[in-house]
């Protein structure tokens, strides 16, 4: 047992030293949590406070990434901003993945009719794009950042769903589950702790990936004024107040869009780091 034990952690660790895709990611997301704890410590500058005589100044050691139309400090609103991007992201996946993750691992699990007609609804809003569904959604709510989130959770959990219900329906089929069930072992203890926990690979990798969906998605109807409204700094609204200004002054709307972009690609490294690391015979060839 002790060598077994021993060997798991050496393989992890070297696993971990190899993948240096994986390393970036995780280093990228540091920053970010950084600046999420404590941003007033990295800017002196409010990400509210307008300042119209020094609109559009350039990048320079006061405003490192310069100021936007209203003389708004770039660099401030990006901190401040990040702490919305995190709490887009991880929010969303975590209610997405509860619920269907539930409602995918009930459907698989008893199967039959329940799961012909559980899984109707989920193909029903499978069948519409993702990011149409979005929009149309939070223009039924109401434009805000709430709204928004709630908007990209629900259209999120149909993919968490039928990823459970795959799982779901290969572990119900194992001797031992077949074996709790015959002893009378409750049905929430099966779902727990033999379904649910011998299928979460595939889910958290599933999970880590939605990540970057979630605020790519998020900062699209952000963009489009359905997502967070001024003056609440978030940088898919932010790209999309100042795009009209690219050409006269670049920084304004790049910092943002640089940001999602570099949130994005950590949150998908880390995904394939999953995937590798739940696959065995990828985790040993690293």
């Amino acid at each position: 047992m002790r060598r077994s034990m021993r060997e798991s952690m050496q393989e992890s660790a070297t696993f971990l030293r190899n993948n240096r895709l994986a390393a970036v990611g995780a280093a990228v997301l540091v920053v970010l949590l950084v600046a999420l704890s404590a941003p007033q410590w990295l800017s002196r500058y409010s990400p509210v406070a307008i300042d119209i005589f020094h609109k559009f100044a350039a990048p320079d050691v006061s405003h490192p990434l310069g100021t936007d139309a209203f003389g708004r400090d770039v660099f401030a609103r990006l901190l401040f901003g990040a702490r919305y991007t995190l709490l887009i992201g991880f929010g969303v996946v975590a209610v997405a993945f509860v619920a269907g993750t539930i409602y995918g691992t009930i459907s698989g699990f008893f199967a039959g009719l329940v799961d012909q007609v559980m899984m109707r609804l989920v193909d029903a809003m499978l069948s519409f794009p993702s990011l149409v569904l979005a929009i149309a959604l939070t223009a039924t709510f109401g434009p805000s950042l709430g709204n928004a989130m709630l908007s990209v959770a629900i259209v999120l959990a149909p993919q968490f769903a039928r990823l459970a219900r795959a799982q779901a329906m290969a572990v119900a089929a194992q001797p031992f589950v077949t074996a709790a069930v015959a002893i009378g072992v409750p049905t929430r203890r099966i779902l727990v702790q033999h379904v649910f926990l011998n299928g979460i690979g595939p889910l958290l990798v599933q999970g880590s990936l939605s990540v970057g969906s979630a605020i790519l998605q998020t900062a699209s109807l952000g963009f489009l004024g359905l997502g967070a409204q001024p003056p609440l700094p978030e940088w898919g609204s932010d790209l999309a107040a100042n795009l009209a200004y690219i050409d006269d002054a670049p920084w304004v709307s790049l910092a943002p869009g640089v940001a999602i972009f570099l949130t994005v690609l950590a949150c998908n490294l880390i995904g394939d780091a999953l995937a590798d690391w739940f696959d065995p015979r990828k985790r040993r060839e690293r």
